[in-house]
């Protein structure tokens, strides 16, 4: 089920929340649940998973039976910033975090993690601490 509105709240407190317009994955490849932010990561590095380059092997054919991954900065597809989230200690390898693709956002186009524009993602990063509670419904 695709949802109706593409929005992640920060609550403040019980009287205020900040709105971020967020991109989240495709029909089929959605995350929803109960996860806590265990990773912090400022330019992380990222590889696709067997499942995306199994889907896309056009694009990551080249990550095929290796462990190579792409540096962070500015070209790598998890932008500035990136928060894993984690359930009963274990990684989901769903993430919330930037993108190079900030027209993807407000859609349901990626392969799972929860996209934001790079300064959104940064916001929020200072403010979410380790082991912050996030429900995606």
């Amino acid at each position: 089920m695709q949802p109706r509105s593409h929005f992640l709240y920060w609550i403040e407190d019980k009287n205020k929340a900040i709105r971020y317009g967020v991109g989240v994955g495709k029909a089929g490849l959605e995350f929803t649940g109960v996860a806590t932010i265990d990773v912090k990561k400022e330019w992380p590095t990222w590889r696709p998973t067997d499942e995306i380059i199994e889907r896309s092997p056009k694009l990551y054919g080249k990550y095929k039976g290796n462990l190579d991954a792409m540096e962070g900065g500015p070209r790598n597809p998890l932008g500035a910033r990136a928060l894993y989230l984690f359930q009963n200690g274990r990684d989901t390898y769903f993430r919330i975090h930037g993108t190079t693709q900030p027209s993807s956002i407000g859609q349901s186009v990626s392969n799972g993690c929860i996209r934001m524009i790079n300064s959104h993602v940064t916001h929020l990063y200072e403010r979410a601490p380790i082991g912050t509670k996030v429900t995606v419904v």
